[in-house]
């Protein structure tokens, strides 16, 4: 008995022109982002006669003075352990507070959660600009100017909005059932949600961490601002002196692209090994 299979034959689905252009575009950018990644670490191991008669080419020997002395006359090893100290805790602290905040909200258990809600989701629409002379005049008044404690605490501040915005849409996918349950068995809303929830929303507050990480990391203005001496300095800030100090000593361009890498690759190196977890949590706080 002969035996017929039948093979359907599925049509591809056209690809609509604006995907395929808005595709080529990111395309067009990340080739763009990785070419000028490419140039300045070549560059961090040249010699100044070499970046200028060839740029493109390898560097005929690895000048890791040019790392050296970034690290030392830009004061970037200081700046570094500003900006680590300054990040880890101002973002760790930014989490723990907006995480109970965030839970409460979630909840929706008085007639103020969807107003407060909304109240700290207007808190994204603000510019820094707006903000930063009432910060000022605040921070003097407190006697916090020119101080790791007072940036510590405009960071964390500034952070909150976004942060208690992104976790209140996580906790809000967590099943209520868990909670009732733990109420039936004597639970106080306190341990519920140390106990039971917030080890169930570490993807979210995970990615609320290193999104704040990356933010406060980058962060500039707001360090240019209340930072005037130089042991304070921030890598962002340590990197603008060293270029307005070349500006008057001479250019030194393979010290100038090392500093620049010093501050930036901590950063690339976090995303790059973590880079899922924060589209996965996003894509979770999201998805109710």
């Amino acid at each position: 008995m002969a035996t017929y299979i039948q093979v359907r034959h599925h049509r591809r689905r056209p690809v609509a022109p604006m995907r395929m252009v808005g595709t080529g575009l990111i395309w067009l950018f990340t080739g763009f982002c990785l070419f000028a990644f490419g140039f300045m670490v070549l560059s961090a191991f040249k010699s100044n006669r070499e970046i200028l008669a060839s740029p493109w080419a390898l560097p005929t020997s690895m000048r890791w003075e040019n790392w050296a002395n970034a690290w030392e006359q830009g004061g970037f090893g200081t700046a570094a352990i500003n900006s680590v100290l300054l990040v880890s805790t101002a973002s760790l602290t930014a989490v723990a507070v907006a995480a109970p905040a965030a839970y409460v909200l979630s909840r929706g258990v008085s007639r103020t959660a969807a107003g407060l809600t909304m109240y700290f989701a207007l808190g994204l629409g603000i510019p820094v600009q707006v903000i930063v002379l009432p910060l000022y005049s605040l921070m003097a008044k407190l006697q916090l100017i020119d101080t790791m404690q007072g940036l510590f605490l405009v960071y964390v501040a500034t952070a909150l909005p976004f942060t208690v915005f992104l976790l209140t849409g996580f906790f809000a996918t967590l099943p209520t059932e868990l909670v009732e349950a733990a109420a039936l068995d004597g639970l106080s809303p306190g341990r519920t949600f140390w106990q039971i929830m917030f080890p169930l929303a570490r993807g979210g507050l995970t990615t609320a961490l290193l999104l704040n990480v990356i933010g406060m990391w980058n962060e500039t203005l707001l360090a240019l601002m209340f930072v005037q001496s130089r042991q304070n300095n921030t890598l962002p800030l340590a990197l603008i002196g060293f270029i307005q100090s070349q500006q008057y000593n001479g250019a030194d361009y393979g010290a100038l692209f090392a500093g620049v890498l010093i501050t930036i690759l901590p950063i690339i190196m976090v995303y790059v090994w973590l880079g899922n977890r924060i589209t996965q949590g996003i894509t979770a706080g999201i998805g109710k």
